[in-house]
């Protein structure tokens, strides 16, 4: 059971430190709303994996899987929202006003107006609550989690563990996923000084926006 458990761990961690749109919204929403909102995000995805791991365990994600047009319907709408949070950070990046009244106000993390230094503490950034939803949405929102909990939890599950040792695994996977992703929003965090420097800050609001359109266009044109 050891073997097994350690090379679980082994697969889990390279599969969760490669960058992914959960990495890129993690990173969005920590520098749109510092370390508190990554950690939120980060918890959402957790939250959304945990999901997934019962669908695998009592066979739901199984169903889905086989099913064509829920499969398309899920991968449809995940693609779309993941390119709907990407141009909201182009949008911002691009320094234009909010699409809306009520509308996310970029936080201001310069101190004395635009290049400035240091946090501004009158700065409005998005609220850790919608870091959390969106962090769930984007991963529930992706069938492909499906075929990865279905192909990846059952090869290291012990013999006669049943589904309770691939729920085991499962929550294991859930942890290490917050804990890494909540890693990214700290150090996000700790370098908001040089980051959130108006120049510095629309380029990065511009990577991470293309990266989630990119993502977003990926799993659009991915076939199960």
């Amino acid at each position: 059971m050891l073997p097994q458990l350690l090379a679980f761990l082994g697969v889990a961690a390279v599969v969760i430190v490669v960058p992914g749109p959960d990495t890129a919204l993690t990173v969005r929403n920590a520098l749109a709303g510092g370390r508190r909102c990554g950690v939120a995000t980060a918890a959402g995805v957790a939250a959304g994996q945990a999901v997934w791991t019962l669908a695998t365990g009592v066979g739901v994600a199984e169903l889905l899987q086989a099913s064509e047009p829920a499969f398309l319907v899920i991968k449809t709408a995940g693609a779309a929202y993941l390119v709907v949070l990407g141009l909201q950070s182009l949008w911002t990046a691009a320094g234009l006003p909010p699409l809306r009244a009520g509308a996310r106000i970029p936080p201001r993390w310069t101190a004395g107006g635009p290049g400035g230094s240091g946090p501004d503490p009158g700065g409005r950034g998005m609220a850790p609550g919608r870091g959390l939803r969106q962090g769930v949405v984007s991963n529930l929102a992706n069938p492909k989690m499906a075929a990865f909990f279905l192909s990846l939890l059952p090869q290291f599950v012990a013999p006669g563990a049943g589904v309770a040792g691939l729920l085991g695994l499962g929550l294991v996977f859930c942890v290490m996923t917050f804990a890494w992703l909540a890693l990214y929003s700290v150090a996000v965090d700790r370098a908001r000084t040089v980051l959130g420097r108006a120049g510095i800050r629309r380029v990065l609001d511009g990577v991470s926006g293309a990266v989630l359109v990119g993502f977003g266009a990926r799993l659009a044109s991915q076939q199960r």
